[in-house]
């Protein structure tokens, strides 16, 4: 469904003549594509796979996540114009993901991962992660999740 209606953006993209909408959905097609493969190879199938709309997600959240990981070297690079770039592409990677939760949604799945696990210290950050990945997972940045819990887990 959502793999779908991405190949019609581009399509929409293209009569628009909105050539950088056109050229990140293309790399996301891409990449949606290539994890298709890598499925097929590891399962050792005939045909391609299709991917789920949750495999479809998570292609999206690594290409949004490669993008501010780009805008940070950018940034130090001094090139705030591909910085820029980079933002726009986020902008719009952005519409195939569900409604990102807010910063008081995740503190509160936070702190009832820490009480289900009873982590008390640093150390124990791995098994509130563990417990509270799933329930955001592309819902929100796991590196914006993990500074909460780092910050919780000190005080």
């Amino acid at each position: 469904m959502l793999k779908s209606r991405i190949k019609t953006d581009i399509v929409q993209a293209q009569k628009s003549g909105d050539g950088l909408a056109v050229e990140t959905l293309r790399m996301l097609s891409s990449g949606i594509a290539l994890k298709e493969k890598d499925l097929k190879y590891k399962q050792k199938l005939e045909t391609n796979p299709e991917l789920s709309d949750e495999q479809v997600i998570d292609v999206v959240s690594s290409e949004v996540k490669k993008r501010k990981d780009a805008i940070v070297l950018y940034e130090r690079g001094n090139r705030p114009e591909l910085a820029e770039k980079e933002q726009k592409e986020i902008k719009i990677l952005k519409k195939y993901l569900p409604e990102q939760l807010s910063l008081e949604e995740i503190k509160k799945f936070v702190e009832e991962s820490i009480q289900k696990t009873q982590a008390k210290e640093m150390k124990d950050m791995g098994k509130v992660m563990a417990e509270v990945t799933p329930k955001v997972k592309g819902k929100a940045d796991v590196g914006e999740v993990a500074k909460i819990v780092k910050e919780i887990l000190s005080k």
